[in-house]
């Protein structure tokens, strides 16, 4: 069968560029799905995005659907005919339906009996005619927050739609999309091409859009963009900071880009970089350039959407549109440092952090307490740590941070360097939000590990403690980012801390606001949700998890440690029998309704593997109490692994259930013994 490219674009003002790809994916994803649906064959796709454009090329695609038989069973031959075999009004019915009489319906013989049968051939349909249904489809299911009308029409789309072309190789597929019909008539650049493109061939997509000064290839307009922007920055012998969301909707706003060089004057460099690079980049779409030495310069690369003729015109423009910016943030600056962060604690009596948990005043102060607390407990500055607490919300009354919210914390360790804060205060104010985004960096130092997880604890306990957990995705006060951001500071920075201690400290300063009384163990169980997720991204396996979630430690540190042993147990010959054994005892266990002994009598035993495996137990139990005490997981483990021999041996020799009620609880009793050893890191049972 004869195959071709296919072509669908939509033609369109100007899209909103961060939503840009998304869209484009998503017309991608539908129309191949509806091609693999419709049983047409392809050899490749491929998607385009532009400011003013979406569009799907599908290459090698089968020019129409092979015909197939449909096969339609009708009555069973006992409902199909009377007893007379004469046909029934059941078997007329459905023969009419198939524009066929009885006489010609086929048989269909299977072990459950005999049926009427037609075999009706369904001829295929071409790509011409189905392509307008699955393009308009797809147009339908895009992900469109608000859309709009315009001019007189009802239509709705994200924007308005000036053109639609559908072309089969260089055939034109007449359809219809949003009232607008289909033609083989493409825009060109907004400035830099007039009149029309008439394109030829769908083939030719590409190639007719470039001499019209598009470049309709969404990953090569990025990567020409990212090229010139670096080659930009090495003639200045400096470094743009390239980051990928930064990048994708500056290339989602350009179809034919231009890459320049602008400046600034230098007095504003006295200005602390942070809300310098956050105007440039969010206000401007421009990318800062850094020394060798990670200092930004006075300098700024952008891109522009035309190849001027004039470029120095086009840079003068930029330049002068940013001063002003600048000139904001040098203000807001001068003006921050006339007022010390102490003298704002006040103002943040009002607002609120949450209308029943009260002011950023009242958390501020809750934060200090428990940043005191945590300090003290990993033997740092308490002192120091109350002070970054009680600070930590100050520089959001200022006006940089309400300008560029992004700063919030950053510019608290400038301020407070202005102050004369201690320097590890001062680092603290800007470590209280990390990690803000998974990979992210942790706190610098431990004051600001102290004032980082004493805000997130105040947080989940807060709202926990409201009765407002997060559900299914909805999280306004990001509690799962809070709760992976404590436990990445605790194990990473490895700080000795119960997070069970911390609640009640946490719950403690928070007096009467709080209505929820099991607080503290729906924070817990989240936690342990969140450990989940923290080590199956590190790759550890699910059932070595859930073995350690099964003894519930709440300090993160010792859950670290404990997976670590139990991944390494799990890797030893002796793993998978001593699982199955656990297993075993705790099915067995779980039976009994009797109360075991304190102690494993010696006298009781009877049974050569019985007294074996006690003897080694006992032998093991001093080696392992050091070992735990040490929580020296891992060793304790392989200590254990030793057993599998003479618990092999008990298992195939030893009747467990014995009839004699001592015996048997005195064998219970050695192997709940022997089961609590391995509890005391996890419940190996679970293990695969």
């Amino acid at each position: 069968m004869s195959t071709n490219t296919l072509l669908i674009e939509l033609g369109t003002e100007e899209l909103p560029p961060k939503a840009l790809k998304k869209l484009a994916t998503a017309f991608y994803d539908s129309i191949t799905e509806q091609l693999n649906s419709a049983a047409l064959s392809f050899d490749e796709a491929k998607w385009f995005a532009t400011p003013r454009r979406l569009a799907v090329q599908v290459k090698g695609l089968q020019q129409q659907q092979a015909d197939k038989i449909v096969e339609k069973r009708g009555p069973a031959i006992n409902v199909a005919f009377d007893s007379e075999g004469n046909p029934s009004k059941a078997a007329q019915g459905w023969a009419r339906s198939n524009g066929i009489t009885v006489e010609q319906a086929e048989r269909l013989t299977t072990p459950k009996g005999e049926w009427l049968l037609h075999k009706a051939v369904q001829l295929g349909r071409s790509v011409a005619e189905l392509v307008p249904a699955i393009t308009a489809t797809a147009v339908s299911k895009l992900p469109v927050p608000k859309p709009m009308r315009w001019g007189s029409s009802r239509i709705q789309f994200i924007r308005p739609i000036h053109t639609v072309t559908m072309m089969f190789g260089s055939e034109l597929i007449k359809g219809e999309i949003l009232g607008i019909a289909s033609s083989n008539i493409l825009k060109g650049h907004r400035f830099h091409y007039q009149g029309d493109v008439t394109l030829d061939c769908a083939d030719n997509y590409e190639s007719a859009l470039k001499a019209a000064y598009v470049i309709a290839d969404y990953d090569v307009r990025r990567q020409s963009i990212v090229d010139d922007v670096n080659a930009a920055a090495s003639s200045l012998k400096a470094t743009a900071l390239l980051d990928d969301e930064l990048v994708d909707e500056v290339t989602s706003i350009n179809e034919w880009p231009s890459v320049l060089v602008g400046s600034f004057d230098e007095d504003f460099l006295q200005v602390p970089a942070e809300p310098l690079i956050y105007s440039m980049k969010d206000h401007q779409k421009y990318f800062p350039a850094m020394d060798a030495s990670g200092n930004l310069l006075a300098k700024f690369i952008f891109v522009t959407n035309i190849d001027s003729k004039q470029p120095e015109e086009v840079i003068r423009g930029n330049e002068k549109v940013i001063r002003p910016r600048l000139a904001d943030a040098e203000f807001f600056f001068k003006t921050d440092k006339k007022q010390t962060l102490e003298s704002r604690l006040s103002s943040l009596d009002n607002v609120l952090f949450q209308k029943q948990l009260g002011t950023l005043k009242a958390k501020s102060e809750r934060i200090a307490e428990l940043s005191q607390y945590i300090a003290k407990s990993v033997a740092a500055n308490g002192e120091h740590a109350y002070r970054a607490g009680l600070l930590s919300k100050t520089d959001l009354m200022s006006d940089m941070v309400l300008e560029f919210p992004q700063v919030q914390g950053t510019m608290g360790k400038y301020y407070a360097q202005n102050d004369g804060e201690e320097v590890e205060v001062a680092q603290a104010l800007e470590d209280q939000y990390r990690p803000r985004f998974a990979g992210d960096s942790l706190p610098e130092g431990v004051i600001g590990s102290s004032v980082a997880i004493a805000d997130k604890v105040d947080t989940l306990v807060g709202i926990f403690g409201i009765n407002q957990a997060p559900k299914g995705d909805k999280d306004p006060f990001a509690l799962r980012r809070a709760a992976i951001g404590l436990i990445r500071i605790i194990i990473e920075k490895e700080l000795a801390l119960d997070i069970k201690d911390l609640l009640a400290v946490s719950i403690a300063s928070y007096g009467d606001k709080l209505v929820n009384d099991n607080a503290a163990n729906d924070v817990i169980e989240f936690i342990m949700g969140r450990f989940r997720a923290y080590y199956q991204e590190q790759g550890i396996s699910v059932d070595v998890i859930q073995a350690v979630l099964a003894n519930k430690p709440t300090a993160p540190l010792d859950f670290e440690q404990r997976v670590k042993a139990v991944s390494y147990f799990r890797s030893l010959d002796e793993a998978q029998a001593l699982a199955a054994a656990n297993k075993r005892v705790g099915n067995i266990l779980a039976k009994f309704d009797g109360e075991l002994f304190a102690e494993f009598n010696s006298e009781l035993a009877t049974e050569p593997a019985e007294i074996a495996l006690a003897q080694h137990y006992s032998a093991l139990t001093a080696e392992l109490t050091p070992l735990f005490a040490n929580k020296d997981y891992q060793q304790a483990l392989t200590k254990l692994a030793s057993l599998r021999a003479p618990v092999d041996e008990f298992f195939d020799n030893v009747m467990v259930m014995a009839d004699d009620e001592a015996v048997k609880t005195n064998r219970l009793t050695l192997l709940s013994q022997l089961r609590a050893s391995f509890f005391n890191v996890a419940d190996i049972s679970l293990l695969q």
